[in-house]
């Protein structure tokens, strides 16, 4: 595996590692500043440093490569595979229809015709109408059981105003797009958040799909800005400070979920992902040293899985996280480095939604406020 890496701010692009010149065919993946990759030259100029490779933008919260979080700015990797071999797909979301089933189910099925030797997809979802739990199954319906799967959604810093991501065009809205790795390649992943629920526990009454309505019978908005005091004024920006715990009998274990909006005209509450009548849920915090924590850990495990030295650790962490690390933000990423040394290209961003099996399961999740890496290595 050959790996160049570059980064971009108002003086152009920068190189971090290799030569792009070194490359053939490689795939390319630019994360960046929603601002920055909507310029009119951001395609052009990576056409112009890889004219064979395939090209994937996706729009962040901030990016990660090496041991940096880059903010206004975007970072670039570029990947030669030597042994194992890779195929992209991508699909648009449908105008005024939540298609994001479809989008998964379409995208995993291409990937899984292409060739019986599907070992791993990476998944860049634009963040801002996704479902990405119909996503997730989508694909996860498509694809044999034993395929891992893992990615982010797209972000817009803390703007929750528009997500871009594109393949082999530039970055524009409501674009999924898929790679398959295929042949000789090993993967592991591990994913922790560090969050800690407190509080009581409410039923959800009224809700569809990833709309919220009602906790025990009452406004969920309502009863949520009771929660958050003075906050309230600050919402839907201050909901990442306090995500919901949810429980379920559809899950093998609790799962977090993030409210990335709000509807004052209908009392409700837009999360990031499905949240089905009859759960529990259950307010949630942390601190700076719990969410580093978090990340070693999740670096730990996936490294204790990989028997290997990894050649490319994929992070995806939640714009929530760094919002409350702040000024500390570099913290979990430098954990990561602590755990997997300085050989391996890291690379990733801060995401409105990460995607990753639970530990020792199969099927792809939809996370909110966790840590996921994926460790990557041809075998």
């Amino acid at each position: 595996m050959k790996i160049v890496q570059m980064t971009r701010a108002d003086e152009g692009w920068r190189m971090i590692q290799g030569e792009p010149a070194q490359l053939n065919d490689p795939l390319v993946l630019v994360f960046g500043n929603r601002q920055v990759l909507e310029r009119d030259n951001i395609f052009a100029e990576v056409r112009a440093l890889f004219p064979s490779g395939q090209l994937v933008f996706g729009s962040t919260s901030g990016d990660i490569i090496g041991d940096a979080i880059l903010m206004k700015a975007a970072s670039l990797t570029a990947i030669e595979f030597e042994s194992a071999t890779y195929k992209v797909e991508h699909a648009v979301l449908e105008d005024g229809k939540d298609s994001s089933h479809e989008c998964g189910s379409a995208l995993g099925a291409r990937l899984n015709a292409w060739s019986d030797d599907l070992r791993y997809v990476l998944v860049i979802a634009e963040g801002s109408r996704i479902n990405g739990s119909k996503l997730v199954k989508g694909i996860n319906g498509a694809i044999d059981g034993d395929v891992l799967v893992t990615g982010g959604l797209c972000g817009d810093d803390d703007r929750f105003q528009k997500t871009l991501a594109s393949y082999n065009e530039a970055p524009k809205e409501g674009v999924v797009v898929a790679v398959g790795l295929y042949g000789e390649v090993r993967t592991s992943f591990s994913i922790d958040g560090g969050w800690l629920p407190f509080g009581p526990e409410r039923v959800v009454t009224r809700s569809k799909e990833n709309v919220l309505y009602e906790l025990d019978g009452r406004s969920a908005l309502d009863l949520y800005k009771e929660y958050l005091g003075e906050k309230a004024k600050e919402l839907p920006s201050s909901a990442l400070l306090y995500p919901l715990n949810v429980k379920s009998e559809a899950l093998s274990r609790p799962i977090v979920r993030t409210i990335l909006n709000i509807d004052e005209e209908n009392k409700s509450m837009i999360l990031a992902g499905d949240i089905p009548e009859g759960s529990l849920v259950q307010l949630m915090m942390t601190n700076v040293d719990q969410i580093v924590n978090a990340s070693e850990v999740a670096a730990s495990q996936a490294l204790q899985q990989h028997h290997q030295s990894p050649e490319l650790v994929f992070c995806v962490s939640c714009i929530g996280r760094k919002i409350i690390l702040d000024q500390r933000a570099e913290e979990e990423v430098e954990e990561v480095v602590a755990v997997v040394g300085n050989r391996p290209a890291i690379m990733g961003f801060y995401s409105y939604g990460e995607l990753a099996p639970f530990p020792m399961e199969n099927s792809c999740r939809l996370h909110n406020q966790t840590m996921n890496v994926t460790m990557i290595s041809e075998s």
